[in-house]
This record gives structure tokens, sequence and C-alpha cells, in this order.
């Protein structure tokens, strides 16, 4: 079996006791009349973390990836456009799946490391013709750059469009602020094991009224109305759904809710900034900007001369610690560092920092002895 780790990386995020434990309440059937009340309660905490009163809220029993193409195929019919707010690798996930159902995708694009020009989003949805543009999807955080898109100006210019809105908020929700009702998001969807801190394997999502009844996908798995027959009050079965990862989520979902959102996302902001800070001292570039920076994920540039892999290996080998290195044209350029959830604390920050100081120094990088965990600190007191 593995041993422990620090999971710092993009996701998953490390699991607090609280949820571990409820992985192992006694296993009952998925149409026990027992299990219905925590279905009720998994809805109505979904609804106040996605601050929305969207009936269709629940967890689809799917990574992220199964809740992205299962609002795709929700929103958009084959031979229907889809533009793609694409600045990274998950956004092109995203044009790849709407290529796949069918869709004519139209990409608006940004460089990797760069937030998406909503002027950009204006111009191609203007000159999309009489047909428009059925939805625009977008990543709110995108995972492989750690670029914080402008998600409201997003909506608001799909909106005037007469597109609906689709966001994935995989990196996002829990750790950032993500009022949908008040942005008037169409469709949203996240993952459980990264801000929220529950195993891998759930996709909240949230969808509006709006939205409803458009078509019947051509998919029994995702079809939303269908599997609110069984989330919703009819429960009527449509597939055997994962009854532990349904505790454990139910108690990530509490914690989310004691510690209180506001205060949720003022920790994630206040412990990336001590990171940064940390690793600016270590005379580190960030990939992204300043203003364009997300705090649930951080993305380093790798100094010249630096072995990505072995840094990487050393950290986890010597100390425990587990960082991502990049994907696609960013491989071997960027280090992704996750502060989400459980995994968004003070002592992992600095410890991460301390490990790293070490690990560039035995690749023959130097830095000030010790200057990174003290600006660090320094800034966490802040």
């Amino acid at each position: 079996m593995p041993g422990e780790c620090i999971l710092l990386g993009p996701g998953p995020s490390l699991v607090p006791p609280e949820v571990t434990a409820a992985l192992s309440a006694p296993m009952v059937g998925h149409m026990d009349p027992e299990l219905f009340p925590i279905l009720g309660e998994i809805v109505a905490a979904l609804r106040r973390v996605f601050q929305t009163d969207n009936e269709l809220t629940f967890p689809l029993s799917a990574t992220g990836t199964g809740a992205m193409e299962a609002l795709l195929l929700h929103l958009v019919r084959p031979g229907q456009r889809l533009a793609v707010c694409t600045a990274g690798f998950f956004a092109d996930r995203l044009a790849d799946i709407g290529r796949r159902i069918g869709a004519e995708v139209i990409r608006v694009e940004a460089p990797w490391g760069r937030a998406v020009d909503p002027a950009d989003l204006e111009r191609a949805l203007a000159s999309a013709g009489r047909t428009g543009v059925a939805a625009v999807a977008a990543a709110h955080v995108e995972t492989s750059t750690g670029v914080l898109q402008p998600l409201e100006d997003l909506v608001r210019i799909a909106h005037r469009h007469d597109a609906a809105m689709l966001v994935d908020a995989v990196a996002s929700l829990g750790g950032v602020d993500l009022p949908v009702d008040r942005w008037d998001i169409d469709a949203c969807y996240s993952g459980s094991q990264k801000c929220l801190s529950a195993p891998p394997g759930l996709a909240p999502l949230t969808v509006h009224q709006r939205t409803r009844g458009r078509h019947t996908p051509a998919t029994f798995y995702f079809d939303l109305e269908a599997l609110w027959r069984y989330w919703g009050p009819a429960r009527a079965y449509h597939h055997t759904v994962p009854v532990p990862f349904l505790y454990a989520l139910r108690a990530a979902l509490r914690l989310v809710l004691d510690e209180g959102l506001p205060d949720r996302v003022s920790r994630h902001w206040r412990h990336a900034r001590g990171l940064w800070r940390g690793l600016e001292a270590l005379g580190l570039e960030l990939l992204v900007a300043d203003r364009e920076r997300s705090p649930t994920v951080t993305t380093v540039l790798i100094p010249a001369g630096v072995d990505d892999a072995r840094v990487r290996a050393r950290l986890l080998r010597e100390h425990g610690i587990e960082i991502a290195g990049g994907l696609g044209d960013l491989r071997g350029r960027i280090w992704r560092i996750g502060l989400m959830g459980h995994s968004s604390q003070p002592r992992w920050v600095l410890l991460l920092l301390g490990a790293l100081e070490a690990a560039l120094a035995a690749e023959g990088y130097r830095a000030p002895q010790g200057a990174a965990v003290a600006q660090a600190a320094a800034a966490l007191a802040g």
C-alpha cells in the first residue's frame, strides 16, 4: 500500500480525517430509505456551495471530465455552435469533447498562462452570424496554468448574444468565490477531489432551469433529467451510486459550510500569497501575472539547468511532498503547486518552500538560505 504523502499538486488534495472516517460507515443499498436523507443533505449543501437555488443540483457518479461531457451534451446539439475560451489543457478538452458530440467549435484563444480577453469573445460571438452560438464554455481556474478567468465578464457577453454559459469549476469550487446565481451562470460543474477535499470520483454540478427541456441527449448515463429522478423527490432508480463516496462528500461539504464560504475563500487567498512571496524569495518566476493568478493552483517556471523530474522525485522521496509538472506545451517548463481545501495550510506552505530550497540546491541552484520560509511566514502572519 502507498505510504502517506502530502498532496500539493493540482489535485487530488489531502482528505481531512472526518472525511476519511465517513468512508468506513456501514454500507447500505443505493435504494435504501436510510440513504435518501443523506442524498437530500448533499443536494442542499451543494446548492449553498454553488451559491444557487437551482433545483437540478447533485453530484454525478463520475470525475470532472464526466460532468464536462454531461453538461456539453445537455447544452449543445449536434450541428450547433460552441464557443470555447481556450487557454490551457482543460479548455482544449472542452473543445475536443464539443467536436466529438458534433458541435461546430469556435475557439477564442489566449496564450497558455494568460486569461482570455473578454473583447475577443465579444468579437467571436458578434461574427457568428444569424445562427449564433448555442453555448460558451470556459474554465474558471485553468488547472494546467493556474489562470483565473474573468468569468463574470464572459458570462455577461455570452448572454448578450443569447448563448448559454458553461463553467468548469473543477479547481475553484470551494476555494474561489463562485456565485452561480449572482453571475447568472447557466451550467457549472466541479470535482470532489480538489477544493472540497473529498475522494475523487464524484462531480458536483448545477444547471439553471432555463436550460432544461431543450433536448434529450443521445446517452443514457449522462441524461441529467433521468439522473434527477433519482436525486430528486421521486427517488427512481438510475444506476448504483458509490455510497461510501457519498458519505465522504457529505462530510466534506459539512466542513466547508462549518468553515463558511467567505472565510474559506479568504484562507485560500492568504495561503497562496504566502506561497508566492516565498517562491519569489527563491528567485523563481511565476507563469501567471498577479492580476490573473488563481489562489488554488500556482505555476512556477523551472530555472535553466534544473531538472524538472529530478526535483519532483526528490521532493517526494525525501520529504513526502507531491507537486506536479506541466501539461502539453508547458511540459518540462513549469511546476504546478496546488493549495486546495485541506491541503491549503500554512505548515504545508512552509514545509514545501524549505524542501524546494534544498532540492534546488542539489541541482546547483543557489538562493538566499532561509529567505523563502521567512518571507512566506511574514506574509502568512500578515
